[in-house]
């Protein structure tokens, strides 16, 4: 039996002690930590996390939030999590503002129930889900049918976000056929929608390889 999928965390900070927290509570998650924002902009041009943890106060004194439009930039749909002792009100409301703005901002020193909560809202509702629900609502403005090319992206979009969400909640291997059924289309389009799962480095891809075995 595999291990349960779990989710990518990018973590942007240079603090020992925030990343010996960071690493207890997210146990769970796959880490990719980094001391700057200048280098987790060279870790996303060959990574896509499904999270992002950004310290205000980094190394070399930069400021996580001036690099706020540059990594939404690259990763649009990646939900950023701003952590910060510094910040006044006005700071952390520039930081949710506008379109390329953080998702949540947490306060140092960080509680860890805090830190767990936000990260699964992020996770199941920001990133993906997010854009499903902007695109959904771009369809119904725009009166698209059911069986044009964009209502079937978001529909496929819809299909693994949920697909993914399932096999994080479970540490039972992807059933294609089960999954056929479920979501009413062919063993081929769950196939499909592992492989791009894979693509987009949110499952690992011995995953799909495991589930190709389980059709029954």
């Amino acid at each position: 039996m595999p291990a349960k999928v779990n989710a990518s965390i990018l973590i942007i900070e240079d603090d020992p002690n925030q990343l010996r927290l960071y690493a207890k509570v997210l146990q769970g998650y796959r880490l990719t930590c980094v001391v700057s924002a200048t280098a987790a902009l060279q870790a996303l041009a060959s990574c896509r996390p499904d999270v992002v943890i950004l310290d205000h106060i980094l190394a070399g004194g930069e400021r996580g939030t001036e690099f706020l439009p540059r990594l939404k930039e690259i990763a649009a749909h990646v939900p950023i999590i701003i952590v910060s002792g510094t910040l006044d009100i006005q700071g952390k409301l520039a930081a949710l503002q506008g379109p390329r703005s953080a998702h949540y901002v947490l306060e140092k020193p960080v509680r860890a129930d805090d830190l767990e909560t936000i990260v699964e809202k992020a996770l199941a509702e920001c990133g993906l889900g997010e854009t499903v629900r902007a695109l959904r609502s771009l369809e119904r403005a725009e009166k698209i049918e059911s069986n044009e090319p964009e209502r079937r992206f978001t529909e496929r979009l819809a299909r693994q976000h949920e697909i993914l969400n399932q096999l994080r909640r479970s540490t039972e291997r992807p059933n294609v056929s089960a999954l056929a059924r479920q979501f009413n289309v062919d063993r081929k389009t769950i196939r499909r929608d592992l492989s791009d799962l894979v693509q987009r480095g949110q499952l690992d891809a011995d995953i799909c390889v495991e589930a190709n075995g389980a059709e029954s």
